[in-house]
C-alpha cells in the first residue's frame, strides 16, 4: 500500500497516475475535497481508498492505520498570497510534523513536497541555510519543516526526502485558479484574447525577460519516483537547472497554439509588434516581493543519482498545450 497526501491536487494526482502506470493500484488517496472540483483529477486514476486529510490524521494518531510501504506527502496549502498564518502553519508545518513522526515510528520512507519559495528573492538557489529567506507565510511553513528534517538527518530511522519544487506546470492544475502556472494563464489569455500580457522591464531585466526555472510536471514526478526507488535522505531542488524568460514561455504557448491551428510560428519581435505579446506596467507593490530570477542548483540532485535530463520550456509547453487541447 502506498499513501499519497494531496492526491487530488496538481502534483499528487499526477503522481497517482504515474504509480498506476507502474502497476501500483493499492494507493490510499488523502486530500481535502472542500474544493470538490478537484475530484476530476482522479477520474482516470485507480485508488484503493480515499480519506479526508482529517480522518487520515486521526487514524494515524490512534495507531489504527495499516503500515504503508511509503508515504508521498504532497498535501499543502500552496497559496503564496494567503494571509492566514494559523491555518498555513497548522496545515503545512504541523501536519508535516505528524507525517514525519509517524513514518519514523513505523520505519517507512517519507517523500514530501517542499518549495523553492524558501529562497525568497535569491539570487542563489542552493540547499543551504544562508540562502533561505522566505518572503511569505507559505514559504516560511515549508522552510520551517525543512529545518526540522535537516536537524533530524543524522538520526533518522527511515529515509526522509524533501523536494523543493520550482515553477511546476502541466496537466491537472486547472483547479488552482490564480495559483495555476503562468503557462496555463497564458494559454487561456491567448485563446480568449489573442494575446499574452507580460510585465514590462523590472529588477534590471528588459520587457518580459524576468526569468524563472519552469519545470514540467512529468519531470517533477520522475524525481519522486527516483527517490522511491533510491531513497537517499536529504533536501533537493527540483527544477531544470535553467532560468528561462517569460518571453520564452509566452512564445512557446503562442506558437504551440498557432501550430495547432496550422499557422506558422512567430518570432518574439513580430509578436510584440503586432500585439500578440503585450507588455504591461510592473506593479509597484510587487517590486520587493517578486522573484525576477530563479534557477535551481541541481548539484545535490545529481549527486543523489538522478541523471535524467529535464524538458526545456519549449518542449514542455508544447506537450502541455497538446494535452490541454485534447482535454478542452
Amino acid at each position: 500500500m502506498i499513501v499519497v497526501t494531496g492526491a487530488a491536487g496538481f502534483i499528487g494526482s499526477n503522481l497517482v497516475k504515474a504509480l498506476n502506470e507502474r502497476g501500483e493500484t493499492d494507493v490510499v488517496a488523502v486530500d481535502d475535497l472542500e474544493r470538490a472540483d478537484k475530484f476530476r483529477n482522479l477520474i482516470d486514476c485507480e485508488i484503493s481508498e480515499f480519506l479526508d486529510k482529517g480522518e487520515f490524521l486521526d487514524r494515524v494518531r490512534r495507531g489504527d492505520f495499516a503500515r504503508p510501504s511509503i508515504v508521498f506527502h504532497q498535501g499543502a496549502c500552496s497559496d503564496t498570497l494567503a494571509n492566514d498564518g494559523h491555518f498555513m502553519m497548522e496545515n503545512n508545518f504541523r501536519y508535516s510534523m505528524h507525517m514525519l513522526q509517524w513514518c519514523q515510528q513505523i520505519d517507512v520512507p517519507l517523500i514530501y513536497a517542499s518549495s523553492a519559495s524558501v529562497y525568497g528573492l535569491g539570487p542563489i538557489f542552493v540547499e543551504e541555510r544562508p540562502y533561505e529567506r522566505p518572503l511569505n507565510i507559505y514559504g516560511y511553513s515549508k522552510f520551517l519543516f525543512d529545518q526540522v528534517v535537516r536537524r533530524a538527518l543524522p538520526t533518522l530511522r527511515a529515509p526522509a526526502v524533501g523536494l523543493r519544487y520550482f515553477n511546476v506546470y502541466g496537466p491537472r492544475e486547472q483547479h488552482k485558479d490564480r495559483m495555476a502556472s503562468v503557462a496555463l494563464h497564458h494559454y487561456h489569455q491567448f485563446r480568449r484574447e489573442g494575446r499574452v500580457r507580460l510585465f514590462q522591464g523590472s529588477h534590471g531585466y528588459a520587457d518580459g525577460e524576468q526569468r524563472r526555472d519552469f519545470i514540467h510536471i512529468d519531470d517533477a514526478i520522475r524525481v519522486n519516483l527516483h527517490f522511491w526507488n533510491r531513497p537517499v535522505s536529504g533536501i533537493y531542488n527540483v527544477g531544470t537547472g535553467r532560468g528561462q524568460s517569460f518571453n520564452e514561455l509566452a512564445m512557446a504557448v503562442v506558437n504551440s497554439l498557432r501550430e495547432a491551428n496550422g499557422q506558422v510560428p512567430l518570432q518574439l519581435k513580430q509578436a510584440a509588434t503586432q500585439g500578440t505579446i503585450e507588455y504591461i506596467e510592473f506593479p509597484i507593490d510587487l517590486r520587493d516581493r517578486y522573484q525576477a530570477y530563479t534557477q535551481a542548483d541541481l548539484t545535490r540532485l545529481r549527486n543523489a543519482g538522478y541523471a535524467e535530463s529535464m524538458m526545456t520550456v519549449e518542449q514542455g509547453v508544447a506537450a502541455y498545450v497538446r494535452w490541454l487541447l485534447r482535454h478542452a
